[in-house]
């Protein structure tokens, strides 16, 4: 995962939840001056959660994506711009097919700069959707890595139905309206 990051620059961090992680983790993956991505859970209540266990939603907590980010070459509110073009934040614990709490459209804030931010461009995102924006904007809480098969996981299997018909398309409408934001070795 390249990236134009300055040497010796410190990185941040932000946590969202938009629905299934591996399409969220697909899009930032090719996302210029995003470091890491790692699929996991958060906002929940079971320590050590299972995708079996969140899933069946008895834990509380949403699939998420944890970035690591270089504020120098992209923004906190430029990942949010993405965020929010990316999935739809005005169908509550939902998108698309995928139903339940897990799949909450949610902010999990690493500091009151990024609280601020996010309430700011929830406010002017209002402005873009005809429903209102039911996101959740919450305090970092405990997060929990998901198992290794879910890391990478649209890279690892393209073909397979879900990440062909649900990843993919999300994954072309990142290519095409955020093409500057892309990572130079990104596909085009």
């Amino acid at each position: 995962m390249t990236s134009n990051s300055a040497p010796g620059s410190a990185l941040e961090t932000a946590v969202l939840g938009g629905g299934c992680f591996w399409c969220l983790e697909a899009v930032y993956l090719e996302v210029d001056g995003v470091v890491r991505v790692e699929s996991g859970y958060t906002g929940g209540q079971q320590p050590d959660p299972t995708y079996e266990a969140v899933c069946a939603g008895a834990t509380g907590h949403a699939e998420v994506v944890k970035l690591s980010f270089d504020p120098a070459v992209i923004s906190y509110r430029d990942l949010l711009e993405i965020f929010f073009t990316l999935h739809d934040p005005t169908t509550l614990n939902r998108q698309g097919n995928d139903v339940g709490t897990q799949y909450r459209s949610v902010i999990y804030h690493q500091s009151p700069e990024q609280e601020a931010t996010a309430r700011q461009v929830i406010a002017e995102m209002a402005n873009v959707w005809d429903a209102p924006i039911v996101t959740e904007l919450s305090p970092a809480q405990t997060y929990y890595r998901a198992e290794d098969y879910h890391q990478d996981y649209f890279r690892q299997h393209p073909l397979q139905g879900y990440c062909a018909f649900v990843v993919a398309p999300k994954v072309v409408k990142l290519r095409k309206v955020f093409a500057h934001r892309l990572k130079p070795d990104a596909a085009r």
